[in-house]
């Protein structure tokens, strides 16, 4: 499965996680923030 654009995907899925969960909030932004920077920088491939 190829995803081009992974970016949006992430942060629909990281917003409604969050309107579901407060307390989640710093967590997805951390896991969001390295995805988005690995996939940036080339490490991760999709």
């Amino acid at each position: 499965m190829i995803l081009k654009n992974l970016s949006p995907i992430l942060s629909l899925v990281f917003g409604i996680l969050v309107l579901l969960n407060p307390k989640l909030l710093s967590t997805l932004v951390g896991l969001y923030l390295i995805i988005s920077g690995l996939l940036a920088l080339g490490v991760i491939n999709f």
